[in-house]
């Protein structure tokens, strides 16, 4: 159970970090954070988003706290624990907001401490903006909140990362193994933003901006991208994303050959079902 005199430091405070940290100071707890940037943590500070924060990794400061949020690229935090872990308190649960889990979870794992305790978690909210400065912990109102246990997380740690994600505001909270969660991820996030990746690829399109209607701007606002995250989050969950993406190619050829034949039918049974399909997505 998540206490509410815990102490909260977020390392890495960018976009979902300081969202993060906006949203647990709201919700009454002490935050901290450590991050690379003196201005981010100055405009943390000066915004009430945080009560402390340095760019230093000491042990007296991370020492401090009870539980620790990391908001870093997958190979970043791997690097953080090797070098850092020793400054942590004895009990101290960890936790993430990593989008990818299988060579995330068990990596940090194997690598801990006997008493300490790491609890994977993905927020499935965010927003096509980087850094601290467009931090917003209201995206997380309602939105879809993963916790990645394994047979090496006790009940209590699993139930406290839940608990976090309560705090900050999300609507469903769902339990997938680190194998379920990249496969999901693999399809409604990582894929999507291939195809928004690819699709503004196919033209130079400056020129078409003062033309589009919503359908395309809905189609390819994830287009803005992080393409250092982004390409690493793809090569992390390779063969899953490479599975989900020729899963699509092949529905994809199916619809060009219909239209190709003039099989109005097989368009229309397609359209169908898609209509059909994204309609469960309308009622949650």
């Amino acid at each position: 159970m998540l206490k509410q005199d815990s102490r909260i430091l977020i390392v890495g405070l960018g976009l979902i970090g300081g969202s993060y940290a906006e949203g647990l100071t709201k919700a009454g707890f002490e935050v901290g954070a450590v991050t690379r940037s003196q201005e981010s943590i100055d405009f943390a500070l000066s915004k009430g988003i945080i009560a402390s924060g340095t760019t230093e990794v000491t042990r007296e400061y991370v020492s401090r706290f009870d539980i620790i949020v990391f908001a870093l690229y997958p190979h970043v935090f791997l690097s953080w624990i090797e070098n850092y872990q020793d400054y942590i308190k004895p009990g101290a649960l960890l936790t993430d907001v990593t989008g990818v889990k299988r060579s995330v979870v068990y990596k940090v794992q194997e690598m801990l401490r006997d008493d300490l305790e790491f609890v994977g978690a993905h927020p499935m909210a965010g927003r096509e903006l980087y850094g601290v400065r467009n931090a917003d912990c209201s995206v997380f109102k309602g939105a879809n909140y993963i916790v990645t246990p394994t047979g090496a997380n006790t009940e209590g740690a699993v139930v406290t990362c839940e608990d976090l994600g309560r705090a900050l505001g999300f609507g469903c909270i769902s339990r997938l193994s680190p194998e379920e969660h990249d496969e999901m991820i693999g399809f409604l996030s990582q894929l999507t933003h291939c195809i928004a990746v690819a699709l503004m690829n196919s033209k130079e399109s400056r020129h078409l901006a003062e033309f589009t209607g919503d359908s395309f701007r809905d189609l390819t606002r994830i287009a803005r991208i992080n393409d250092g995250m982004w390409s690493e989050l793809f090569l992390l969950n390779r063969d899953e994303l490479l599975s989900q993406m020729d899963l699509f190619i092949g529905k994809f050829g199916e619809l060009r050959d219909a239209l190709a034949a003039g099989d109005m039918d097989k368009m229309r049974e397609m359209m169908r079902i898609s209509t059909e399909r994204r309609s469960y997505f309308d009622r949650k």
